[in-house]
């Protein structure tokens, strides 16, 4: 039901628009990494010492010949222009959640005023943007702007192809003129480094003489959000904050629990179909597709790949998810918490380690509490997670995820780590100093003949822990739905490093005094349970009992903001594990909160405004429009004297003189400019003016609970969580 004018228009041309048809199906294998310059369609196009060359590059991390950069960029462009591409773009990570690029052309104009297509390795390896007009946490200022981007041959080239033409995209890192990080990629690379150097050590001294280099692989589930873009464009909220800051809940909400793997609406399947055909094309391998729990909101999961490139593609998919609605008259909506009152967005990263020859490090096999390998890997992720359990939450610490961390949707702020109740039993066993067996997969008959026998997993699943062990990996729950998954990886795979070597300093010391390999490393793990064992918890994470027992009892931290949290970034263990382990120089660290903070300020500032702007110039007239007609009510039926009511009119007027009262005091408190520090900034606007918003939406969602349909600014949750 909608009176506004411009709502009715919306739901009009909602409902009369044109369904897209969805595309003639095609095969998988004609469709897969046509985009793509992968290592087959290198080896047609390239002499084979270049290729064999290039190729252990990037699979054995040897470094790059610079011989070969010429001929590798000659066919990479002859390609890319055989794909309709012109351009060339060095495609990098700054320090925000989003991706960068320059396009160049492959023209050269000659003496003579002709012109060529040229492409020189000198391209290829290196590009020069400006590196002061990116967050850069005062690395780079305006007079010393010079930053490079290097091409990262692990990653392949693709072309991005959009309605205006096709680009060649190289990925890239990008680095300042003095070698300081300036993305996302360059800390990445160099924490599968760490963790590999680590891993390989590990696995030599567990016995293995054939081991190849140790990768992290990552399988991001991205959730999201869609609008018709009719309603969101009508939402000055939702255009620039990227969520609803008024709006009352919808009486149907997701009580029903029927919108979760409910059938797919058409119209969203029809978009779905189209995104994977883009995300195919260009190698990522997308695996499932569903509704999720809110109304209005779904998921796409991929299946795993190297952490390095599946971050790549993982920016690639949100980019592909929001071009692709505005095909389809859509709005895709990537932050954490767009509506009030339901699920928000996450985004689980499923992270694992593991090579060619040892297979996955963190597959326990059917005999855990023996598979000594597995314990050792999963022994130390426990070590680093509780060791380093305030980094994990900082990596994940936005303004947009602090809606969404704590409710009961989403793991609670406080990292800790759920196992199982089968690898709980075999750790808690390590502790007491005796393995005698583990919990095996018993078998699932459901009493229906008809209906197949089938193992059952020897523990359930917990979707309350932030960091859950799920059967061949570990899935960081806290990730939110619009960041990049570079941040948690690097963390994960950082922590992960620096427990494998403290667990390869102890095996070595006790191998070196005689005691037996397994004896050793029963002694080293009963050490990390020891002392560590206080991070693993298999209950409900929601429940106000474990958030009491671990602080108090565990002494587990609970940052409950990102104002909290992002600090964590400038303690001293932190910046002396990235140091130690190459990943993030003490300047490089300090950069990150400088900008991570900033963007918290910068976020909430912005909503702020938006909030007082909407409710003077969108909710503020609607309501005195309201007073106005039922005013005019008034006399006109006392005039006819009839009896008449002045509850409404008392009510509408109350709320609008509560909510303008409080709009002027966030406007002066906004005002507040004198900080001593970003903690302190950072402090204040999650303490004083975050309250004073949410003060100012409860007024605004009560006058829409009371002010005429027709005279409704905004669309509302009805509208945009249930017409499609």
């Amino acid at each position: 039901m909608s009176g506004n004018e411009s709502r009715v228009q919306a739901i009009y041309q909602i409902t009369n628009r044109e369904p897209m048809p969805p595309k003639a199906p095609k095969k998988l294998e004609e469709l897969w990494a046509t985009d793509v310059f992968t290592l087959s369609k290198m080896q047609e196009c390239l002499p084979k010492s270049i290729f064999k060359s290039l190729k252990n590059t990037i699979q054995s991390g040897e470094q790059l010949d610079s011989s070969v950069a010429d001929v590798v960029a000659v066919a990479m462009k002859d390609w890319a222009i055989s794909k309709g591409a012109l351009y060339y773009a060095h495609v990098f990570y700054p320090l925000t959640n989003a991706t960068a690029e320059k396009h160049d052309g492959f023209v050269s104009v000659q003496s003579d005023g002709s012109v060529i297509s040229e492409f020189t390795g000198k391209l290829l390896v290196q590009g020069e943007p400006d590196g002061s007009s990116f967050p850069n946490g005062g690395i780079r200022s305006t007079f010393e702007a010079r930053g490079y981007t290097a091409w990262d041959v692990t990653s392949p080239a693709f072309i991005m192809e959009t309605d205006n033409g096709s680009t060649l995209c190289i990925p890239t890192v990008f680095v300042s003129w003095t070698g300081e990080a300036l993305d996302k990629k360059t800390p990445l690379l160099r924490s599968n480094a760490a963790m590999n150097k680590a891993a390989t050590k590990v696995l030599k001294l567990l016995g293995n003489q054939n081991v190849a280099p140790v990768n992290s692989s990552c399988g991001a589930e991205q959730e999201y959000f869609l609008v018709d873009a009719n309603f969101a464009n009508s939402r000055p909220d939702l255009l620039l904050a990227g969520r609803t800051l008024f709006g009352k809940p919808s009486a149907k909400g997701q009580q029903f629990d029927d919108h979760y793997f409910g059938a797919i609406p058409e119209r969203v399947q029809v978009y779905m179909q189209d995104v994977e055909e883009r995300l195919y094309r260009l190698g990522i391998p997308a695996k499932t597709r569903h509704n999720e729990v809110a109304p209005g909101q779904f998921e796409i999961a991929p299946f795993f790949e190297a952490a390095n490139v599946a971050t790549d593609h993982q920016q690639l998919l949100m980019t592909i998810l929001r071009n692709t609605a505005k095909k389809h008259g859509l709005v895709c909506l990537l932050h954490e918490k767009p509506f009030a009152g339901i699920n928000g967005s996450g985004k689980h990263v499923n992270w694992s380690v593991g090579n060619p020859t040892q297979g996955n490090l963190l597959d326990p096999g059917d005999t855990p509490h023996s598979n000594a390998q597995f314990l050792v890997f999963c022994g130390a992720v426990i070590r680093g997670v509780h060791k380093y359990g305030p980094l994990l939450r900082a990596v994940v610490a936005t303004a947009s995820n602090d809606h969404r961390l704590g409710a009961n949707e989403a793991p609670p702020a406080i990292i800790s780590v759920y196992l199982g109740s089968q690898l709980e039993d075999v750790f808690e066993q390590i502790r007491q100093g005796e393995v005698t067996g583990c919990k095996t997969k018993g078998v699932m008959n459901i009493g229906v003949d008809t209906l197949p026998v089938f193992a059952k997993d020897p523990g359930d699943r917990n979707r309350t822990s932030p960091f859950a062990f799920t059967g061949n990996r570990f899935e960081f729950r806290a990730v939110g739905s619009g960041q990049s998954v570079a941040g948690p990886l690097v963390a994960m795979n950082t922590i992960l490093a620096d427990s494998l070597n403290w667990i390869a300093l102890k095996l070595e010391a006790e191998l070196a005094a005689g005691c037996e390999l397994n004896s050793a490393i029963h002694k080293i793990l009963k050490e990390v349970m020891d002392e560590h064992g206080a991070v693993v918890f298999n209950g409900n994470g929601y429940s106000k009992e474990w958030h009491q027992m671990a602080v108090e009892e565990r002494g587990l931290a609970n940052l409950r903001t990102a104002a909290d949290a992002l600090p964590v970034l400038k303690q001293e263990y932190i910046e002396e594990l990235f140091n130690k382990m190459g990943v993030l120089s003490p300047v490089e660290l300090a950069s990150r909160f400088e900008t991570y903070s900033e963007q918290y300020i910068k976020s909430i500032e912005v909503e702020a405004k938006l909030v007082i702007s909407i409710a003077k110039t969108a909710i503020y007239p609607a309501a005195t429009r309201y007073l106005s007609e039922l005013s005019n009510t008034i006399l006109s039926l006392k005039e006819l004297g009839l009896d008449f009511d002045t509850e409404s009119i008392e009510k509408v007027s109350s709320l609008t003189k509560s909510m303008m009262d409080l709009v002027s005091k966030l406007s002066l408190a906004l005002s507040q400019h004198d900080f001593d520090s970003p903690e302190e900034h950072m402090q204040y606007l999650a303490k004083t003016i975050r309250p004073l918003m949410d003060s100012v939406r409860e007024y605004v969602d009560a006058l829409e609970g009371e002010i005429a349909d027709d005279l409704w600014p905004l669309p509302t949750y009805q509208e945009m969580l249930f017409i499609k």
